[in-house]
């Protein structure tokens, strides 16, 4: 086994992954010496919070994809285990209390501006990609109840408006 990096190392990889990050015009916090916050934006998941995290043997790549379904998560967890199949450099994966993430670790010698921008790239495609399908199953109830409420409410808005 290799040993850990030196600090030289470390401080080699920060200001390539600092570099990249403002390259690629991202907004990102550099918290620490080679631990980076990223906010990919997208689409349907409108942010995804990404650390990137420098580690002794693997650049540590972590994004919160959603919180634990509230329904049918054998369903949920189904759907997301079935992506994993078709993913690069990250997968889907959950903590102890059922929330759900994306997580990969790159290799230290691996860690270039190119593979940076592809990690990044595939963890905001799958958050964005995989959100509306994975919500609609964990949590299809409030959903419906969401849908409901708003109608009732355009309803209230369209009686109150007319005259009487």
């Amino acid at each position: 086994m290799t040993a850990p990096i030196d600090a030289a190392e470390r401080n080699r990889l920060d200001v390539v992954i600092d570099d990249t990050l403002k390259d690629l015009c991202l907004a990102y916090d550099h918290v620490d010496t080679g631990s980076f916050l990223v906010t990919l934006e997208g689409e349907h998941k409108l942010r995804t919070m990404t650390w990137l995290v420098v580690q002794d043997h693997t650049l540590l790549v972590e994004a919160f994809f959603m919180r634990a379904p509230a329904e049918n998560a054998a369903g949920t967890y189904g759907f997301l285990l079935g992506r994993n199949a078709k993913t690069y450099g990250v997968h889907f994966s959950i903590d102890r209390v059922g929330d759900i993430f994306l997580t990969g670790q790159v290799p230290l010698l691996a860690v270039t501006a190119e593979e940076i921008d592809r990690i990044l790239g595939c963890v905001g495609s799958y958050a964005d990609e995989n959100f509306d399908p994975a919500i609609a199953l964990g949590f299809a109830s409030a959903i419906e109840r969401e849908k409901a409420w708003r109608a009732k409410l355009a309803a209230d808005a369209g009686s109150a408006t007319k005259p009487g």
